[in-house]
């Protein structure tokens, strides 16, 4: 596979003040490489253990947290840009990293400072990957069905807790050094966010085997069968009273939500910048010298229809920039607020990522789907299949973890009745 080309057909990132310039090019670097052997690494389906090594060299685990000795320093305008290119390359590492950066930040929501600290500085120094899923599904705005049990529970046993219960995850579980899991209080009722080695004899993981698209995330379901965790190892509490939940910790699963979101976009743009590469150098279709009208028949894809396609194609990846980039100075700013965040802000905040999401989960199944028929026959006519499919089911399967209907439901709901969406813990 050539060379993936660093020209995007979308807006370009508004991220990496002066101090991060070296980021974007660290970035563009284990994208090229990525994007070299995605298709073979994609059919083969293996762990991506391979592909967490080169991050790692890259040192992008690291990059979000403070600055200081083995430590990144960058903000998450920065975290969801590197996102968003190494998405456009591989978006099963997308994804990875997108959902490791949210864990990496699950003590601020939900602990101290100094527990924040603590688990950032040894993210950094161990170059831990995270892997895992915070959020509460009893949080939602729609109560549990009566009798219906957390999938997790945490009990006291006088020196800590022991986990019990099995949770599918969407990435990671197979290559996580660490999970950061959320679970239910037998005694309290609170919800605990508890920091797990999956290498304990008490985890069991099984892996998701022959999934439609999303193939390198190390998806798959873990088991806890009464697996110590110590009191250090609790990162953080979340009351059962929603009275109690504040705005900023609700802005946990926003930072997820956004941070996928670019893995959509970054999908729609690789999908874009590969097909473009292949027509450019595909034969022409059209036979006749005179049925190309002029200036295109020196061109390459000369074919004005395929033009036209690609036209409404990038315009459409345009806008899925256009509303992804204000959602994430909006979050980005909500997060510098820390514990100040207000009810209304974190209300305008949650507007922006729902517009995000169905916007470019949207365009990114529309790109991913036209792509598939502009390179029927450049696929016909090459050596080898070049395998647009992977784009197609990564779209789908990444989208399809989310349904937009609850998206545009509370952007509506917002703008006619001026609601608020539900301050949940919820992805």
């Amino acid at each position: 596979m050539p060379k993936r080309s660093a020209t995007r057909p979308a807006a370009p990132q508004a991220i990496a003040p002066a101090e991060d310039e070296i980021w974007p090019r660290v970035t563009r670097e284990l994208a090229d490489d990525l994007a070299v052997d995605a298709l073979v690494r994609d059919r083969a389906g293996k762990p991506p253990f391979d592909e967490l090594s080169r991050l790692r060299e890259a040192g992008l685990p690291a990059l979000l947290t403070p600055p200081g000795p083995l430590r990144g320093g960058s903000d998450w305008r920065t975290a969801c840009g590197v996102v968003r290119e190494i998405a456009a390359a591989d978006s099963s590492i997308g994804e990875l990293l997108a959902r490791h950066y949210a864990l990496s930040w699950s003590t601020r929501f939900f602990g101290t400072p100094d527990q924040a600290d603590a688990l950032e500085r040894r993210v950094a120094q161990e170059q831990w990957l995270l892997a895992g899923d915070a959020g509460n599904p009893a949080s939602d705005a729609e109560p549990p069905a009566p009798g219906t049990a957390p999938d997790l529970t945490l009990t006291p046993d006088g020196r800590g807790h022991l986990l019990h219960g099995r949770r599918s995850f969407a990435a990671g579980v197979t290559v996580a050094d660490r999970l950061v899991v959320g679970a239910a209080c037998a005694e309290t009722g609170d919800w605990l966010i508890a920091l797990v080695d999956p290498a304990h004899p008490g985890v069991t993981t099984d892996p998701a085997h022959d999934r439609l698209g999303q193939r390198l995330t190390g998806a798959g379901s873990v088991a806890f069968d009464a697996v110590p965790v110590p009191p250090e190892q609790i990162l953080g509490t979340v009351s059962h009273d929603e009275q109690h939940v504040t705005p900023y910790a609700t802005l946990a699963p926003l930072t997820l939500r956004l941070a996928l979101v670019h893995v959509a976009l970054g999908i729609a743009e690789g999908a874009l910048a590969e097909a473009r590469d292949l027509n450019r150098a595909a034969p022409r279709t059209w036979q006749a010298e005179n049925a190309v009208p002029a200036p295109y028949a020196e061109r390459p894809g000369g074919d004005p229809y395929l033009l036209l396609a690609y036209g409404e194609l990038v315009a459409a990846a345009h806008t899925a920039a256009a509303v992804v980039e204000p959602a994430t100075e909006a979050l980005a700013r909500g997060l510098l607020m820390g514990q100040e965040l207000g009810v209304n802000e974190r209300a305008d905040i949650a507007v922006l990522v729902a517009a995000a999401e169905a916007v470019t989960g949207q365009s990114a199944l529309q790109i991913t789907t036209r792509i598939l028929e502009l390179t029927a026959t450049a696929d016909a006519d090459a050596a080898g299949d070049p395998g647009f499919d992977r784009f197609w089911r990564n779209a789908r399967v990444l989208t399809a973890q989310r349904s937009s209907a609850h998206s545009l439901r509370a952007i509506g709901d917002h703008y006619l009745n001026g609601a608020h969406p539900p301050l949940t813990l919820r992805i």
